[in-house]
């Protein structure tokens, strides 16, 4: 009978030692090596059902961390993010691919206007191109038909301006995140200026950064080196929508990969999959450091967390061996899904990390021998793993901290939920 805080504090302690052990297994990685960052693509796809489409996938994921990357003082950064994954069923996963640039889903607004536009000159514009409407009510009274004439040809002057700020600044594509009037879209089309309308927020800011643009909020704002630029803006038909590519950006800060498959559930099964390698990618770009897999980082820590439990001593002791228990689920789990026999594979493991290199032995779940995980070309993120531990401690104390009190609750013999009495 141990108390669940003794239980935690063994916990922690096996944590952090496990945390130590970790960074010595840990190998450093140079992010121009490319072999290593596919395999630790791949090794995050092995469980997802996307075939022999993985190492096409493993490339697009590399490429689009890589173009999103940004250096901060000594730190390198690749916030996934600033990457967007539009789903579109039709074509195979082989037709997958990365864009230097954004998607928008949304159509030209003007049958009038270009639909193809190269070398194009961006504007991001926050603000309505229509004449708003007063916060308050008002009326007009008219005694004269010319009045009427001349209000209304007061709101297409007013039009007319905003659109020719438009053309002033130089923009031959317009983006606008608010509304654009029926009078404004045709008098774009006359000047040949492709626009688009409600466009969202989180399009606009990947925008900005794709293109280098600026969102400008007031069209009288809007300047020359407030726009973007990019190769080409055309409107394209990708199933049965149709959707706006703006690519062949210079050095886009922001990019799109457009997944494509014959149906839905395998769009959005290589999503998953594209989302999981995306962020172990992502991780190794950040934090440089990959460990083996295959179980074998889990094993090296609980061989390394039963040698250290002997010097904790007391109760503690024993949580430590509990958490190094835990850790052998992994290769445990690998072997039991893959069908073969977990307790001859747990044996052959704990013998394998005895002797020389051990450290980098796993399963080899398709011959269902013990490998070096790292030639197998089978490698993790060191922070997914770190990451992995610490989560899987602070839940168990916080689940052990709780039952406690529940338990404590009930042998008070406190009274039932809602406050009725037993015997109401």
């Amino acid at each position: 009978n141990i108390h669940p805080t003794v239980i935690v504090r063994g916990y922690r302690k096996a944590v952090d030692e496990a945390v130590k052990v970790l960074g010595k297994l840990a190998i450093k990685v140079d992010l121009n090596d490319r072999e290593t960052l596919r395999k630790v693509s791949l090794t995050s796809m092995g469980s997802k059902a996307v075939g022999d489409a993985s190492g096409h996938l493993s490339d697009i994921t590399i490429d689009a961390v890589k173009l999103i990357a940004e250096k901060r003082g000594e730190n390198t950064i690749a916030d996934i993010d600033n990457i967007q994954r539009v789903k579109k069923v039709g074509k195979s996963l082989f037709d997958t691919q990365l864009i230097k640039g954004i998607v928008i889903d949304k159509e030209i607004v003007h049958a009038g206007m270009p639909k193809r536009v190269e070398n194009a000159k961006i504007a991001l514009v926050n603000s309505p191109i229509e004449v708003e409407k007063t916060e308050f009510s008002s009326e007009i009274r008219i005694n004269d038909p010319t009045q009427m004439q001349a209000f209304l040809d007061k709101e297409t002057l007013m039009i007319k301006e905003m659109v020719a700020k438009v053309k002033a600044s130089g923009a031959t594509v317009l983006f606008c995140q608010k509304g654009i009037d029926d009078m404004a879209q045709h008098f774009l089309a006359k000047q040949g200026i492709m626009a688009a309308r409600r466009v969202k927020q989180s399009d606009m800011e990947k925008l900005s950064r794709a293109t280098g643009g600026k969102i400008t909020n007031k069209l009288d704002d809007l300047t020359k080196i407030d726009l973007g630029e990019a190769g080409l803006v055309e409107e394209r038909k990708v199933g049965d929508d149709k959707m706006i590519f703006v690519e062949q950006c210079k050095e886009p800060r922001s990019v799109a990969i457009l997944i494509r498959a014959g149906l839905e559930r395998m769009v959005d099964e290589a999503d998953r999959a594209m989302n999981d390698a995306l962020s172990v990618v992502a991780d190794v770009v950040q934090d440089k450091s990959i460990v083996a897999g295959g179980g074998a980082t889990e094993a090296e820590i609980a061989k390394a967390l039963r040698a250290f439990a002997t010097k904790v001593g007391g109760r503690e002791q024993l949580a430590v061996e509990a958490f190094a228990d835990s850790l052998e689920i992994v290769p445990k789990t690998l072997a039991e899904n893959a069908g073969l026999e977990s307790i001859d594979i747990l044996v052959g493991l704990r013998a394998a990390h005895e002797k020389k290199n051990g450290h980098l032995m796993g399963v080899d779940v398709f011959k269902g021998e013990i490998v070096d995980s790292y030639k197998n070309g089978v490698i993790e993120p060191m922070k997914v793993k770190e990451q992995a531990m610490k989560s899987a401690a602070e839940v168990a104390g916080m689940i052990l901290r709780i039952d406690d009190v529940i338990a404590s609750s009930k042998s008070a013999g406190g009274a039932p939920p809602g406050g009725m009495p037993e015997d109401y």
